[in-house]
């Protein structure tokens, strides 16, 4: 079995980091990406690249980081505690992608790798990701290419593997207290390393690579649709569910604070703008009920 190699995995990140940086660009036509890079004084670092005021892209952030710590934090260790004490390596690249048009879904993406090492025992190491789609005006049509493209990345890999984590991903993109998904779902994985790290890491990289074939193409068919300040306010108003999610059960943004990770960093998540509203309830009959009623639930999207 192949021995897992950090170094080959980082070099994928820094390449993914910059194809997609270079492919939103081109989507937006109008704003670039500002690098800025950090030195964590625990040990690593990253390079957070930054999009604003697009014509496209209200703001679009793409995260490079590569951390390392002499103990796995709370949030790493809370599902799997054979690993507490072990000194680790975390890297992996995520983004965020917040648009101008409320017709244009926000999505999110990341692929990383860990490894855990304690002196005298074999290294624990395994890879994660996935790519969700949140629709604020959503067309059945985007959504349905948007899950056809995740489950052909998916298909050289056996025909388990797209229900297995699209089923993970309606799981964990999940708000209890508000009873709905966060938006329509995609791929998540987690802990992946049974079928070694060639297979692994294969994995990973197509999903990374999948992610702008599967969402270009919606930016494309949306980005002229006109709105007025109807969509523009219930979009700033859909955008507080991300900021929900992200603060209180998202693993990556847990993981990165408890490691002392760069706040600004971890934080470029969230949307540029965002209202909420007390006890909002969608008037019947309307594209915002629509929303609700048919899209913030768990779907066989492929099988309709």
């Amino acid at each position: 079995m192949t021995l897992p190699d950090a170094n080959l995995v980082k070099e994928f990140l820094l390449a993914l980091q910059s194809q997609i940086c270079d492919g939103l660009e081109k989507l937006d036509a109008n704003a670039k990406f500002k690098a800025d890079s950090w030195v964590r004084e625990e040990g690593g670092g990253g390079t957070s690249k930054v999009l604003t005021h697009g014509a496209v892209f209200e703001q679009a952030g793409v995260n490079f980081s590569h951390v390392t710590g002499k103990a796995m934090p709370a949030s790493a260790t809370a599902h799997r505690p054979e690993l507490a004490g072990r000194s680790f390596e975390a890297m992996g690249v995520s983004l965020v992608i917040h648009p101008k048009n409320p017709y244009i879904p926000t999505t999110h993406a990341n692929v990383r790798f860990f490894i855990a090492r304690k002196e005298g025992a074999d290294p624990v190491w395994w890879f994660g990701g996935g790519f969700d789609l949140t629709p604020y005006y959503p067309f059945k049509e985007d959504v349905v290419e948007w899950h056809q493209k995740a489950k052909s990345l998916c298909e050289p890999f056996g025909e388990e593997v797209y229900p297995k984590y699209k089923k993970w991903c309606d799981e964990y993109f999940f708000l209890p207290h508000r009873n709905e998904t966060r938006g329509v779902g995609g791929l998540f994985f987690d802990d992946l390393n049974q079928d070694g790290f060639d297979t692994s890491f294969a994995f990973m990289q197509a999903v990374g690579k999948g992610f702008l074939d599967a969402y270009a193409p919606i930016v494309e068919k949306r980005k002229d649709t006109s709105y007025g300040e109807r969509e523009r306010e219930f979009q700033l108003y859909r955008r507080g569910r991300y900021v929900e999610f992200n603060l209180v059960y998202d693993r990556g943004t847990l993981f990165g604070l408890q490691t002392g990770g760069r706040t600004e960093s971890i934080l470029m998540s969230m949307p540029p703008l965002v209202r909420w509203q007390y006890a909002y309830s969608p008037e019947a009959g309307t594209p915002e009920a629509e929303l609700y009623q048919d899209y913030l639930k768990p779907r066989d999207w492929l099988s309709e």
